[in-house]
């Protein structure tokens, strides 16, 4: 896999976009990504970047970074800059199209008002329960709210002692009139405005009054002249309400929504509630904790930019959801590191090797390649003595058939050095192996093959006894322990791997 600039996959959004472009009605293509800042990203969202930057660059457009910042008791200035931080290291730029829902307050507000004062909207002073409980199902029709016919002077009233917070919080709502009976309850008389008393992280108290997102992104959209608002397929029922505010406000475009399917992971969850809980309940160190399938946990991890951006173009865009399996991820991982990463030797559970016939005071430099596939990458030279280090897991004292590493009598290559033979395995009192005595074979110097043409198949790593420098690893296995934390019974938190 690379994550080279060749020919994008073609999926149906980049369809609907070549025909919209073919047939005129679109000159250039406008795209944005729109988070909320209530959280870090995730690789979900990592998907959408690449998607909506994507498309934006091979069309020769832009993409707009907007927050979605109209719910201000769950939002932080730390969230936007780390939102911000994980796109630019996914190696987007928004350039100078920053923007946020709450730049649009102010005629959001003037569009709400003239809602009202087309008589498509009006004030309700039900509560929040009484009004999920007339909203009906879906097989049964809702029932209309005993507010809904109420004058528009009236409405107007009441909406602008709304935004002068004569009100507490749920006391009243704006709500559409559009129909209680519609299939799609999404368009049964939905709530626009609710009543918050909150700090805003940037229009601080100055409102009081706070659009759902219902309301604010579609018409943001059209703000910024957006051609393709593309989205996650549980927006897919929300789309008739999306064009009905687009049909019935004097906004200057109709831009297009196109949902695609989210991207699942298996051994993680995606819920940003869920990953806040993890933070906030200590069950991880922090957003940025390496098992976390947040994009800063994953730069911790040591994933690449490249290797993300290779996954989300792997699995493509559909309108199927599914569920990937983590091993795909890492798949491309490890196929971008393996092009890109200079080797190492480092032993983790190390064995003492011996070398009985080479010279106590002798030290050679090895020359050794930094990376195999690329001549371009160097060398470097590793002491050599007659004290190694090497993995644990790389000795058998009584090996199965085919088993080509180290073991007593058996031969193998120490990469870039000789090759060695075990002679003597020396065991503690309990038996644990501590030290393996081999010799070597001067004539293989650099891991050539003998004069004498005998071969060996294994080649194991190793470190200089003398020269080794400690170092910490960190060893990270999956989050959790099953394959779905969100399915079956119980809580998501009973299957974290202990």
């Amino acid at each position: 896999m690379s994550d080279t600039p060749d020919k994008p996959r073609r999926d149906f959004i980049r369809e609907i976009i070549d025909e919209d472009l073919k047939s005129g009605k679109h000159r250039g293509i406008v795209t944005r990504f729109p988070p909320e800042p209530n959280g870090y990203l995730h690789i979900g969202h990592a998907k959408s970047i690449c998607l909506n930057f994507g498309i934006a660059q091979e069309y020769g457009g832009r993409c707009h970074l907007r927050f979605d910042d109209t719910n201000p008791s769950k939002e932080e200035q730390e969230y936007v800059d780390s939102i911000q931080e994980d796109i630019r290291w996914l190696g987007f730029d928004w350039g100078d199209h920053l923007y946020f829902a709450s730049d649009y307050f102010e005629q959001l507000y003037e569009w709400a008002a003239h809602l009202i004062r087309e008589g498509k909207a009006y004030v309700d002073d039900q509560t929040a329960e009484e009004i999920r409980q007339t909203r009906g199902t879906l097989t049964e029709p809702g029932s209309d709210s005993p507010f809904r016919d109420r004058s528009i002077e009236e409405n107007l009233s009441i909406f602008e002692k709304m935004r002068a917070g004569e009100f507490a919080d749920g006391e009243r709502v704006l709500r559409a009139r559009i129909d209680m009976a519609h299939p799609n309850l999404n368009l049964r008389d939905p709530v626009l405005y609710r009543i918050l008393h909150a700090n805003h992280h940037r229009t601080g108290d100055k409102w009081c009054l706070y659009p759902m997102y219902d309301f604010a992104h579609g018409q943001s959209d059209a703000m910024e002249r957006i051609t393709h608002s593309i989205c996650t397929l549980e927006f897919e029922n929300h789309r008739p309400l999306y064009e009905w505010f687009i049909d019935n406000l004097p906004v200057p475009s109709r831009p297009r929504q196109i949902e695609f399917s989210r991207l699942s992971l298996t051994y993680t969850v995606m819920s940003k509630r869920k990953l806040l809980q993890l933070v906030r309940d200590g069950h991880v160190a922090g957003w940025d904790d390496p098992r976390m399938p947040t994009i800063s946990g994953m730069r911790r991890r040591g994933y690449t930019p490249e290797a993300i951006r290779a996954f989300c173009k792997r699995i493509g865009v559909t309108k199927f959801q599914s569920t990937n399996d983590f091993a795909l991820l890492e798949n491309a991982v490890r196929e971008v590191l393996n092009q890109s990463a200079a080797r190492r030797m480092g032993v983790l559970d190390p064995i003492r090797v011996v070398i009985t016939n080479y010279p106590e005071d002798l030290v050679e430099e090895m020359e050794v390649v930094n990376h195999p596939n690329d001549e371009g990458a160097g060398t470097r030279l590793v002491p050599f003595c007659r004290e190694l280090f090497v993995e644990r897991e790389d000795f058998l004292e009584d090996p199965p058939k085919g088993y080509f590493r180290l073991s007593p009598g058996a031969e193998v290559r120490f990469r870039s050095a000789y090759f060695i033979r075990c002679d003597e395995v020396v065991k503690d009192d309990a038996g644990e192996v501590v030290e393996l005595r081999c010799t070597y074979d001067p004539e293989t110097r650099g891991g050539q093959n003998p004069p004498d043409g005998r071969k060996v198949k294994g080649t194991i790593h190793w470190v200089s006894a003398r020269h080794a420098v400690p170092a910490e690893v960190r060893l990270y296995d999956r989050l959790f322990s099953v394959e779905n934390p969100d399915g079956g019974e119980g809580d998501f938190l009973d299957h974290l791997n202990p």
